[in-house]
C-alpha cells in the first residue's frame, strides 16, 4: 500500500529534488484533464468543433477538396491529418470523418461521402481505404476567409506546419450540427437545430443585444434532429432548457395507423429517434414480444429500404392503436431522453455552461471578429496594389527611361529609385514585370483600376470605423445564409415536430387486453372475496363459509380494480378480473396481497377515479386522500395513513359533502366543515376530534343542506336538519357535545 510522503532521485542523482507525492499527482492529472478538456472532448463555442473535426476539415482544404472536386480516398485525408495536425491514431480521425458524413448523425454534414458510411442499423463505415470523400458546401463556409487572416494559427504538434485555433465559421455548427463529448469531470450534450430558425434568431438578437432565451425561442422552436421525430415535452420545460443550458428532451419515433385486408391493421414506425440504432431497436421490440412484456403487440418487422419503415402488428385488431404505441413507448426506445448540457469552450478556452442567447452571442461576436480581420487584410491588400499602380503608371509614362536603366545601368533598381522616387516595392514590381506584360500598358485602365480601389478603401475603412455598419453587413451574409441553404429543401425543411402527449398514457394498460364485463364483487367478514357475473342485486341465495357473514357487495367491471384498506395504514390494490368467481366461496384476501398478520382489513371498496375518501384512526386523526393516491402497484402495497401504534386506522368513508359528523366512544357528537380537513396523499393526519377517554366511533361525511341521517337498530332512517344541527357544528379538534335524541346506542350512523 502506497504511503503518503515525497518521492526523491536515485541515491546518486545530485541534482535530485524532494517532491510531495500528491502534489505532483494533482499538477499532473490536472494538466491531463486541462488537456483532455480543451484538446479533445469540449467544441469551441465559435465554430463548434472539436479539434479533430477542426483539423480534418483544415486538412481537406489543405488537400483542395472543395464540394465542386473530384474525391480522394479517405486513406489519404486521414493520413494527411494524422501526419500534419492529428496524432492520436487513424482510426480516431476516420471514425470522426466518418460521422461528419453520416445525415442520419449530423444534421447538416460537413463531409460529402462516397462509398459505405454507415447506416441508421448501426452498421459501421467501410475500410477508408475504400470510401472517398471531400467539403461540403456547408463546410467550405466554415472556412470562407481563412486565407485572409481571419483566424489565429499556431504550431502543429511537430512545430513544422500551422493549424488554426478557430475557424472563421460563416455558418453556427455548434447548434446547428450539435456536439456530443465527454471530457474529464464535465460532459457535453448540445441537440442539432434548424440553421432557417437560427438566423432567425440570430439577426433578432443583432438587433436586441440583450434578448433572452425565451425571447429567441420565438423564432428557435427546438431541437431539429437529423432523424427527425416528435418532442413531447411541455413548453415551459423546453424554454427552461434553454434558459439554463442543462435539461433533456423526451423524444419520440414517428408513427401511422395503416389500414390492412380484411378490417386489420397496423402501426407503422418512420422515423426512429436520434442516435437509436434501428437493428437494435427492432430486436428489442421482438424480445418484448416473445416475453410477453409487450401484451398489446403480435409482431414486429423491418420493411426499411432507403426509408425507415417498422411494421408492428397489433396481438387483435381491437387493441386501441395510441395505446399499443405508449406501451411500447416506455419499454423501448421508440422513446428516450436526450440530455442537455450545452457544456463549451467560451473564447475558446474556458469551460462553461451557456444558455440559447449565449451561444448564438459567442457566435456573433466571432463573425464581427473575422469581419474586422479580414477587412484588414482586405485594407492592406488594397494599399499595397494601390502603390504598385503608382509605380506602373510611372513606368507607362517612362517607359524608355525605364527600359534604358534597366538595360544600362549596374544597379537598376537604385537608379529607378533615384530617378522616380519609387519605394523598395514598386521598384521591386517593375523589374520583376516581363517584357510580355508591358505591352498590355494601358494608363486608363490604370487610372480605372486605381480609381475603383481608392473607392473600396474608402468603404473599407468606413466600415472598419463604424460597428453599426459591420452588423448591417452580418446581416446581410446571414440573410444570404438563410437564402441558400432554404434553396436545399432537404436541408432546410425542418425535420422534427412538438406535439403533447397523448391522452392514452393515462388509461391503464392492463385494460387493454381484458374484456369488459359487468361484475358484482362480494366481501365476508371474514375477509373472504369474489366476484359474481353480471349485477345481481339479491344476495340472499349467496352461499357463505361456516359462520361467516356478508360484509359488503358492490358492482363493478372486470377493469376495475379493488382497495383494501388495512388497520395498519396500507392500502392495498387488487384487479377485478383476477378475483376468484362465485361458484365457490371465493378466496382470503390475505392471499392476493402482503398484509401484515396483525393488521386487520378496515374498508374494501370499488376504486373510483379522483374521488375522496376521509381516513380517520382510532386517536381521533385523519385527512382526505384521493383514491387515486391509494393506488399500489405492487403485492405489498402503498403507505398512506402513518398510524403510530397502538393507534390503528379505523374508518373509511366516502368524502362526499361539504361537512363531516364524528362521533367518539365517549358519545360525544361534532360536527364540523369539510374544508377543515386537510387533503395529503400520505401523512400522519390532524386532530379531528378530542377525547378524554376511549377514541373514535364513527364518522360520516354529508351536506349540511340535506341534514344529518342515521339509522338505527330496526332499520328506521332518523334526519336531523341543518337548523337543528346548530348546537352541534363547531371547529375540528373540539370534543363536541351529546348526540339528538334516537341517535343509535351502538354510536354508529349505520346503526
Amino acid at each position: 500500500m502506497a504511503k503518503s510522503g515525497t518521492t526523491t532521485g536515485d541515491d546518486g542523482g545530485g541534482d535530485a529534488l524532494p517532491v510531495q507525492l500528491r502534489t505532483a499527482l494533482e499538477e499532473r492529472y490536472l494538466t491531463y484533464a486541462l488537456s483532455t478538456i480543451t484538446g479533445r472532448a469540449l467544441p469551441d463555442a465559435r465554430d463548434g468543433l472539436k479539434p479533430v473535426h477542426r483539423r480534418i476539415l483544415y486538412g481537406m482544404q489543405v488537400l483542395r477538396l472543395d464540394p465542386n472536386t473530384p474525391f480522394k480516398k479517405c486513406a489519404k485525408i486521414v493520413g494527411d491529418v494524422m501526419g500534419s495536425f492529428h496524432p492520436h491514431g487513424d482510426q480516431a480521425i476516420y471514425d470522426a470523418l466518418v460521422r461528419l458524413a453520416q445525415d442520419f448523425s449530423s444534421r447538416y454534414p460537413l463531409v460529402d461521402g462516397q462509398g459505405n458510411f454507415g447506416n441508421v442499423d448501426g452498421d459501421a463505415a467501410a475500410a477508408y481505404r475504400y470510401t472517398e470523400a471531400r467539403m461540403t458546401a456547408v463546410a467550405r463556409l466554415l472556412l470562407e476567409g481563412i486565407d485572409e487572416d481571419a483566424i489565429d494559427f499556431r504550431p502543429n504538434y511537430s512545430g513544422e506546419e500551422q493549424e488554426p485555433v478557430v475557424l472563421p465559421a460563416a455558418f453556427p455548427n455548434l447548434l446547428a450540427n450539435g456536439a456530443q463529448g465527454i471530457a474529464v469531470g464535465m460532459a457535453t450534450s448540445i441537440p442539432p437545430h434548424n440553421l432557417g430558425e437560427l438566423c432567425d434568431a440570430a439577426l433578432y438578437l443583432i438587433s436586441h443585444r440583450d434578448a433572452t432565451a425565451e425571447q429567441l425561442l420565438t423564432f428557435v422552436q427546438g431541437p431539429d434532429f437529423p432523424t427527425g421525430g416528435i418532442v413531447v415535452d411541455p413548453r415551459p420545460q423546453i424554454v427552461e432548457t434553454y434558459r439554463t443550458g442543462r435539461g433533456s428532451f423526451r423524444l419520440r419515433a414517428r408513427w401511422h395507423k395503416e389500414e390492412t385486408a380484411r378490417g386489420q391493421w397496423v402501426a407503422v414506425v418512420t422515423e426512429v429517434p436520434y442516435g437509436v440504432q434501428k437493428s437494435r431497436l427492432i430486436e428489442k421490440l421482438a424480445e418484448l414480444i416473445v416475453e410477453k412484456k409487450a401484451p398489446l403487440a403480435g409482431d414486429v418487422r423491418d420493411e426499411s429500404a432507403e426509408d425507415v419503415r417498422v411494421v408492428i402488428e397489433p396481438r387483435t385488431r381491437a387493441v386501441d392503436p395510441a395505446l399499443m404505441m405508449e406501451t411500447l413507448f416506455k419499454l423501448s426506445e421508440l422513446e428516450i431522453r436526450f440530455p442537455v448540457n450545452m457544456n463549451v469552450l467560451v473564447d475558446g478556452a474556458v469551460p462553461r455552461v451557456v444558455s440559447l442567447d449565449e451561444a448564438l452571442r459567442q457566435w456573433l461576436d466571432h463573425r464581427r471578429e473575422v469581419l474586422e480581420r479580414r477587412s484588414r487584410h482586405r485594407l492592406a491588400e488594397i494599399v499595397r496594389r494601390l502603390e504598385v499602380l503608382d509605380g506602373m503608371i510611372i513606368v507607362f509614362l517612362n517607359l524608355d527611361e525605364v527600359i534604358r536603366i534597366i538595360r544600362e545601368e549596374d544597379e537598376p533598381k537604385q537608379a529607378l529609385k533615384a530617378r522616380f522616387a519609387l519605394s523598395d516595392l514598386q521598384a521591386d514590381y517593375i523589374l520583376d514585370t516581363r517584357l510580355r506584360a508591358l505591352r498590355k500598358l494601358e494608363e486608363m485602365e490604370l487610372r480605372k483600376e486605381r480609381d475603383k480601389l481608392g473607392e473600396e478603401k474608402r468603404e473599407v475603412e468606413s466600415l472598419l470605423a463604424d460597428v453599426a455598419k459591420q452588423w448591417k453587413t452580418i446581416t446581410t451574409q446571414i440573410r444570404e445564409l438563410k437564402k441558400t441553404i432554404n434553396a436545399d429543401a432537404k436541408l432546410g425543411k425542418r425535420r422534427t415536430t412538438f406535439e403533447d402527449v397523448p391522452e392514452a398514457t393515462d388509461i391503464d394498460l392492463a385494460e387493454a387486453l381484458i374484456e369488459r364485463e359487468p361484475i358484482t364483487i362480494v366481501v365476508t367478514q371474514k375477509g373472504w372475496i369474489r366476484a359474481l357475473k353480471g349485477h345481481v342485486a339479491d344476495l340472499t341465495q349467496l352461499q357463505l363459509k361456516g359462520d361467516d357473514g356478508l360484509e359488503t357487495s358492490f358492482f363493478a367491471q372486470t377493469t376495475s380494480k379493488v382497495l383494501a384498506l388495512a388497520s395498519n395504514g396500507k392500502a392495498y390494490t387488487l384487479d377485478a378480473a383476477k378475483l376468484p368467481g362465485g361458484r365457490g366461496y371465493g378466496e382470503p384476501i390475505r392471499l392476493m396481497a402482503d398484509i401484515d398478520e396483525d393488521a386487520a382489513i378496515v374498508k374494501v371498496l370499488l376504486q373510483t377515479p379522483d374521488a375522496l375518501l376521509l381516513l380517520i384512526a382510532d386517536d381521533g386523526r385523519g385527512f382526505i386522500v384521493a383514491q387515486n393516491d391509494l393506488v399500489a402497484t405492487t403485492r405489498k402495497g402503498r403507505a398512506v395513513f402513518n398510524v403510530e401504534p397502538p393507534s390503528k386506522l379505523r374508518i373509511v368513508t366516502p368524502a362526499e359533502g361539504d361537512h363531516v359528523a364524528i362521533i367518539g366512544e365517549n358519545r360525544k357528537l361534532l360536527v364540523f366543515p369539510l374544508a377543515e380537513a386537510p387533503q395529503m396523499a400520505r401523512g400522519k393526519g390532524v386532530r379531528l376530534q378530542r377525547y378524554k377517554d376511549g377514541g373514535v366511533a364513527d364518522a360520516k361525511v354529508f351536506a349540511l343542506a340535506d341534514g344529518l341521517t342515521w339509522v338505527d337498530s330496526s332499520g328506521r332512517t332518523f334526519t336531523v336538519d341543518k337548523r337543528e344541527l346548530k348546537e352541534w357544528i363547531a371547529h375540528r379538534a373540539e370534543a363536541g357535545r351529546l348526540p339528538p335524541r334516537g341517535f343509535p346506542k351502538s354510536n354508529r350512523f349505520g346503526g
